[in-house]
């Protein structure tokens, strides 16, 4: 038997998907049991019960809580997406490799024909410490590119998940996202929620959207990645033999400039919008004190989520929006091995504003 055809033990094909009410971890039950896969969803907090889903609690920097819950479980796809940020990059690859090479010990022995691990561009641009402050390589970034020489915890993930394979006997496949947005409350890397919530803060209080990054980001080409179109990815590269045992940029397909796409958010909010101005204006200090202020907008609207820290994850969106550098993705060696899935970028924005507007958690 090929690990093609390993089968979990009721002769089902079964997902794991780990960190999974995350924004890709979301997203990827949704496509999972969509197709009918049954689906171990694993986090630190069970989510919402749901037909085809199984939850999974778990303390991911614990080997012992990880195999105590999977030693029962045979899944035969594992979907790996979740991260757990630190002050330094040592402690990112101590924590985050680790929390990766102790879920795969504890899945020895069973039918694992695949495991999907989620990184993202800093493989590319450098971790947090030196974030697009080094020598990189020019844009769009290929999957070919040698590995900057510093320490980074996407490469510490990626040598685990290498050496589990080859001695487990399964195919991976590694999935390098650009600022990934999707549904989510609580996510540290969340810009969708966090422009969102941006905006019915200016709105609340009669203010301009205004732009927060760099003059290169307003002016320059960049790129983004939908969680739905992320779990696609995945899913794809999880079932598809000459996906295997490959890395992929994974992108939406289409490119913009933010001085475009800035006015179709505000439009889409009925709020004014100012772009660059003659500097950075970073959210952490322009939104900085307004906990009260989304507390009393809640209240009036009577919003699900009071909290506006599980809302908005401002450093990270001034991190991406202050770069310096243009950032653009190449989708090739996935197209060339059959993946075709695209999306629009500014539709991906308004699907998940509507999709918040459903949810209660944007008025």
């Amino acid at each position: 038997m090929t690990i093609d055809q390993r089968t979990s033990g009721n002769g089902t094909r079964t997902a794991l998907v780990v960190g999974a009410t995350g924004i890709a971890g979301s997203a990827l039950v949704d496509e999972l049991t969509a197709g009918g896969w049954p689906v171990l969803a694993l986090s630190r907090r069970a989510g919402a019960e749901r037909d085809g889903v199984r939850w999974l609690s778990a303390d991911l920097t614990s080997a012992e809580s990880l195999a105590a819950v999977l030693a029962p479980e045979q899944p035969t796809h594992v979907f790996f997406t979740a991260w757990s940020r630190r002050d330094t990059e040592e402690e990112n690859i101590e924590v985050n490799a680790g929390m990766l090479r102790d879920l795969l010990a504890a899945l020895r022995g069973k039918p694992v024909a695949h495991a999907a691990l989620m990184t993202g561009l800093k493989h590319y641009l450098g971790p947090f410490e030196a974030y697009a402050a080094g020598e990189m390589p020019d844009t769009p970034f290929h999957e070919e590119e040698p590995r900057l020489p510093v320490r980074n915890f996407y490469y510490a993930q990626e040598d685990e998940l290498f050496a589990a394979a080859a001695e487990q006997g399964f195919s991976w496949s590694v999935h390098r996202a650009h600022t990934v947005i999707g549904h989510a409350v609580g996510n540290a890397m969340n810009m969708g929620l966090t422009l969102a919530t941006q905006a019915a803060l200016c709105r609340d209080a009669g203010e301009p959207f205004v732009f927060p990054g760099s003059e290169t980001q307003w002016n320059g080409l960049t790129d983004m990645t939908d969680a739905g179109l992320l779990a696609q990815h995945m899913l794809w590269a999880a079932t598809t033999p000459a996906a295997a045992n490959e890395a992929f940029n994974i992108v939406n397909g289409d490119v913009f400039r933010w001085r475009w796409m800035w006015p179709q958010l505000a439009a889409y909010f009925g709020v004014e919008w100012e772009g660059y101005g003659e500097a950075p204006r970073p959210l952490e200090q322009a939104m900085a004190g307004r906990q009260e202020q989304w507390r009393e907008l809640a209240r009036r609207h009577g919003l699900a989520e009071p909290d506006l820290d599980r809302m908005a994850s401002w450093w990270h969106t001034d991190g991406d929006l202050g770069r310096g550098i243009e950032v653009v993705t190449d989708m090739g060696k996935s197209r060339v091995a059959g993946f075709t899935g695209y999306r629009r970028t500014v539709d991906a924005f308004i699907s998940l504003f509507e999709r918040y507007r459903a949810d209660n958690l944007i008025p």
